[in-house]
């Protein structure tokens, strides 16, 4: 059966067919393309458990790194010989911080700013101060935790 007329043209027909195509293909590049740009986006955990002999050498005014999801997390021995823990990252663009001892402050060198041992911003453009955790211990483990988070230390 020979129609007389169509609803459509041919030139609407390829051009709904093309960008449907075009479509499909940003779709399903894009999604990788953000993943691999942000893979760490919404992994952070709220807690995190580390082995209490590996952090039981550190010499005071000094610091280590360890995993903290998918940013680096600062393990903190004061002069005092008292501990801290805090998200090693910068809070104005999330560029790593590092500890320097002889200062006694943290270092952003991303934009060159500071932070003191709290962790309070005192020089550069960071806009808040750095994110400290609560530090817990059972046994051989060290619980590492968001200020406020939920540890069920019974099954750590």
């Amino acid at each position: 059966m020979k129609l007389k007329y169509s609803l459509i043209t041919r030139r609407q027909f390829l051009n709904t067919l093309f960008g449907g195509s075009l479509l499909a293909f940003f779709s399903g590049t894009l999604f990788p393309l953000a993943k691999f740009a942000f893979p760490t986006l919404g992994k952070e955990p709220d807690f995190v458990v580390l082995n209490k002999t590996d952090f039981a050498a550190i010499p005071n005014n000094s610091a280590k790194i360890f995993a903290w999801g998918g940013v680096p997390g600062i393990y903190l021995k004061k002069e005092d010989g008292s501990t801290a823990a805090l998200r090693g990252v910068c809070t104005h663009m999330e560029c790593n911080v590092a500890y320097r001892p002889a200062e006694k402050k943290f270092y952003c060198a991303c934009h060159k700013g500071w932070f003191d041992e709290t962790g309070k911003n005192i020089a550069g453009p960071p806009p808040k101060p750095l994110e400290f955790f609560e530090v817990m211990e059972k046994g051989e483990k060290m619980i590492i935790a968001r200020k406020g988070a939920k540890v069920d230390l019974a099954k750590v």
